[in-house]
């Protein structure tokens, strides 16, 4: 069995969560698990996250979908299959 694997690195997520929100969102159908961290600390937050999808779908698509996500700054994905 292949499983396909979106990695997304996000930096200053205060300032690129709406984007990258948005093309999750659009995107949605293609993500069949989603799973965000960061490193949260009891008196502050990261200001970075990753973020792990596993996604569904053509890879002409999937490939579309992280073509967008590199295009939001300070986020960096990558497509796999494993």
């Amino acid at each position: 069995m292949e499983y396909k694997i979106v990695a997304l690195k996000i930096g200053n997520r205060d300032g690129t969560a709406l984007d990258v929100q948005r093309i999750l969102t659009e995107y949605g159908c293609c993500i069949k698990v989603r799973l965000g961290l960061h490193d949260a600390q009891a008196d502050s937050c990261s200001p970075a996250g990753l973020v792990l999808m596993e996604v569904i779908g053509d890879d002409g698509e999937l490939e579309g979908f992280v073509k967008k996500l590199n295009g939001v700054p300070e986020a960096s994905a990558k497509f796999m299959k494993i």
